[in-house]
């Protein structure tokens, strides 16, 4: 697991601590955030690291066939049952049995899975027999399961039964130079699978790894660097290699029209005796402006690179340049 700051640091601490113990975990954390990997840390550090570790994404599970995935059936508990299936819980005999997006139970599923916490066994369909399960709960939400209970979309006792041992990871973008040491990993990791020649990241890159908000987290962060990676035919990984999610360009634009306001006009210039949509245009026509001039300078008078670089159609640049009376001709060298 890949990262230096406090608050990631802390978090392996508290995995090294919750390894030692088989009490039940609670993983929450945003979107991309790593749950996944935590649980398996906590899984593969403990005593159950030679047991299966069986990791259940509860969103898939059918509310109707809830007990037969986790408890299986015998063979003719139903129509269909030809022949037994063990289930989920008995695949995870010795080990841990993970439940990602624990949110998405249902509330008869929340009742099946609580009886089995509850009687530390459980019945496969068709069954009169209880059989037992040493198992290790793990459980992960991206959403804060004390406000489902508020909100009485989860069971308070279910709850308590899960978040005896809790971890927040922390979002990607509270993580500082965690971000670069991430995307150098994951750079490596694609070169070294696609067989590709050796890239290094231009340091604009790595100033808008640090300004960007990164909403999916590592999960969009090790996708966006695959697709740089591939794309790239440069000796250095540019921001515009990840133009085509329009994520570079829009936070570019922004900072760009921020500081065009703050240098151009100042706050004596955003007069209130005109109308919110009449100051905005104005803002955004000169912004436009501005920065066409000088994407017009930096690639010297080229459309077709200029285009490229602000991720934009070579015709529909063309139109904005006609628009404001910019000519190609005044840049070329």
């Amino acid at each position: 697991m890949i990262g230096q700051s406090a608050s990631f640091q802390n978090v392996l601490k508290r995995i090294r601590t919750f390894s030692a113990c088989d009490a039940p975990v609670l993983i929450e954390g945003e979107t991309g955030t790593g749950k996944e990997m935590i649980a398996r840390a906590v899984h593969y550090y403990s005593d159950r690291k030679e047991h299966p570790f069986i990791p259940v994404n509860c969103g898939a599970l059918p509310d109707n066939l809830i007990e037969n995935e986790l408890f299986g059936h015998v063979k003719g508990a139903y129509t269909d049952a030809k022949t037994q299936s063990t289930g989920l819980v008995g695949q995870a005999n010795g080990g841990t049995l993970f439940l990602d997006e624990i949110e998405s139970l249902t509330p008869k599923s929340q009742v099946a899975l609580m009886r089995f916490l509850q009687e530390k066994e459980y019945k496969p369909l068709g069954s009169n027999v209880p059989l037992k399960s040493d198992i290790r709960i793990v459980t992960a939400s991206n959403v804060a399961i004390d406000k489902l209970v508020a909100q009485r979309l989860m069971r308070q006792d279910l709850f308590f039964r899960l978040n005896i041992l809790s971890v927040q990871l922390p979002p990607l973008k509270d993580r500082g130079d965690d971000i670069e040491l991430l995307a150098n990993h994951f750079l490596v990791k694609f070169q070294e699978q696609y067989e590709l020649p050796v890239r290094r990241y231009h340091q604009k890159t790595l100033d808008w790894f640090k300004a960007y908000h990164w909403p999916g987290n590592i999960r969009e962060l090790e996708n966006l660097v695959l697709r740089a990676v591939l794309v790239c035919d440069d000796e250095f990984i540019s921001p515009r290699h990840f133009c085509d999610d329009n994520i570079y360009i829009q936070n570019q634009i922004q900072h760009a029209e921020n500081q065009f306001v703050s240098d151009e006009f100042g706050d004596a210039e955003l007069s209130v005796d005109e109308s919110f949509s009449e100051a905005k245009s104005r803002v955004i026509n000169s912004f436009e402006k501005c920065y066409l001039k000088k994407l017009m300078q930096k690639y010297a008078g080229n459309v077709t690179l200029a285009a490229k670089f602000a991720c934009k159609e070579r015709r529909a640049l063309g139109k904005l340049l006609k628009k404001h009376g910019i000519s190609r001709q005044n840049y070329l060298s």
